[in-house]
């Protein structure tokens, strides 16, 4: 068997304030062509503006309650994920864990996900959680498989007639 030397292996690291716009970019390719067929073109586009904005991620990098990780293959960022604290003691949520759809099926939602947990152990922190839409089939059971349950429903309305219909799913340990 052949191992191509020039491959190189994924590799997650903290988002700098460099990274923003490739965030920001990255962001709206996925956000573009996955949610599509689940929430309306509108909400995709009020959502990104609300979400990713440059120089609102540049804010979030000096909060210590917050972590933004980036993965990089081959030198691209290909994927990322948010993670804050709650306002419910010990308690990590994943708000954002994204992969470019070229490279879904790979691990690479895992790996991130792994990060997360490594945040959590770290921190001295108890639980993890996240929300994801009722209607997005794939990632639920992408989280199912990482270790992660149903444990309710979480509606909230985000402004602009919009709401976001989602599950709330936590990790066993």
């Amino acid at each position: 068997m052949r191992i191509d030397k020039n491959i190189e292996q994924p590799e997650i690291l903290p988002l700098t304030a460099g990274d923003t716009d490739a965030i920001s970019a990255l962001a709206e390719t996925i956000w573009r062509h996955h949610y599509v067929h689940i929430i309306s073109s509108e909400q995709i586009e009020y959502m990104l503006q609300q979400r990713y904005q440059p120089e609102l991620i540049k804010k979030q990098l000096l909060n210590p309650a917050i972590w933004w990780r980036k993965l990089i293959l081959n030198e691209a960022i290909i994927g990322f994920s948010f993670c804050m604290l709650t306002n419910k003691p010990g308690e990590l949520k994943i708000d954002k864990l994204y992969i470019h759809h070229d490279h879904h099926r790979k691990g690479y939602g895992a790996m991130l996900v792994r990060n997360a947990i490594q945040i959590i152990r770290e921190n001295n922190l108890q639980s993890l959680i996240l929300t994801v839409n009722k209607d997005n089939r794939t990632a639920i059971s992408a989280y199912q498989h990482y270790g992660f349950e149903i444990t309710g429903d979480s509606i909230v309305d985000i402004g602009n007639g919009f709401v976001m219909n989602d599950y709330l799913m936590t990790w066993k340990n």
